[in-house]
């Protein structure tokens, strides 16, 4: 990336991070702009994120001859894929704020550990449904196996290979799968995202050979990760791609994602949705339910099935 003085004119770019108010976009020609919005900025897309790392935006020159030239972002141009997260807003506990912090990604990396924050099956599978519905490559990255001297974690993520996931086993002390890992990401935007303290930043740090973000342990208070990565931010790889690195997240949202819908996005529930007895069937409490039999033959997962009950219960149907 480089910065110079540019002649005013129309420029488009993508952003590459996020800071308040404070946005910083790469053109195509590799020129960094340090930029912000006004009242007047118009986007394609309609939640309250106005801007997200990973934005196609158009500029308009402010300040020039500086060292990073300034600008206006005077558009947004449409998302084709994005990742978002729940905040609660803290003048009013009762609403919820969808923050968009990776937009326009290829595949959606879930980096999570072997232990120490233990790995959560549940967590995954949340992942994994709002991939599906974003229509997303899902890639799994398991660190910390260094912890997993009796290949247990191994054991439980066959079922998400067999779900076709790719699965990558990482140990950052050790330096293992870290060279299959830059392979997966080669030549695609990849979107970072998981737990505090899973390693997400060390991960990056070892892809990027310089350490670049800021890194931190597990609690020992809580057993639970700490935050260390406050906001996005977009990193180009040596080895070809990009990824950006997202805020520690506790709760992502499933945005546009009802109870109704919820079913497509279990693909191993997909053959077996034509046999029950109502094509409106929810797989839960119907009679003559194929999906429900089918995890009763052992043809489905139970624990996924579990995972799918516990997010229909938590969405809010769109009816």
């Amino acid at each position: 990336m480089k910065a110079s003085a540019v002649e005013e004119k129309a420029v488009s770019g993508m952003v590459v991070e996020v800071a308040g108010a404070s946005y910083l976009v790469e053109d195509d020609g590799g020129t960094l702009y340090r930029c912000r919005t006004v009242s007047g900025t118009r986007s394609g897309n309609d939640d309250e994120s106005l801007v997200a790392v990973g934005d196609r935006v158009e500029l308009r020159l402010s300040v020039s001859g500086k060292e990073m030239p300034e600008a206006i972002i005077v558009s947004v141009e449409k998302r084709r894929s994005q990742l978002c997260r729940k905040r609660d807003l803290r003048r009013n506990r009762s609403r919820e704020k969808i923050q968009v912090i990776a937009a326009n990604i290829d595949q959606l990396v879930v980096v999570v550990s072997a232990y120490d924050p233990p790995l959560s099956p549940r967590l995954i599978d949340r992942y994994i449904v709002f991939a599906e519905s974003e229509q997303l490559r899902p890639v799994i990255v398991v660190n910390k196996m260094d912890l997993d001297d009796g290949g247990a974690v191994r054991g439980m993520m066959k079922l998400y290979e067999g779900l076709g996931c790719r699965v990558c086993y990482v140990s950052a002390i050790q330096l293992t799968g870290i060279e299959e890992l830059r392979d997966i990401l080669s030549g695609c935007l990849s979107a970072f995202s998981g737990h505090s303290g899973v390693g997400k930043s060390t991960i990056i740090n070892l892809l990027l050979g310089e350490e670049r973000l800021r890194t931190s342990e597990t609690s020992l208070k809580t057993g639970k990760g700490v935050h260390t990565t406050s906001r996005s931010v977009m990193l180009t790889l040596p080895s070809g791609g990009r990824v950006i690195d997202t805020p520690g997240i506790r709760e992502f949202s499933l945005s546009g994602i009802s109870q109704e819908n919820l079913r497509f996005y279990f693909s191993e529930f997909l053959p077996f949705m034509p046999e029950c007895a109502f094509s409106s069937c929810s797989h839960t409490v119907e009679p003559e339910c194929a999906v429900r039999s089918a995890v009763e033959k052992g043809l489905i997962d139970p624990s996924r099935y579990g995972s799918y009950l516990l997010l229909h219960e938590s969405l809010e149907d769109d009816d």
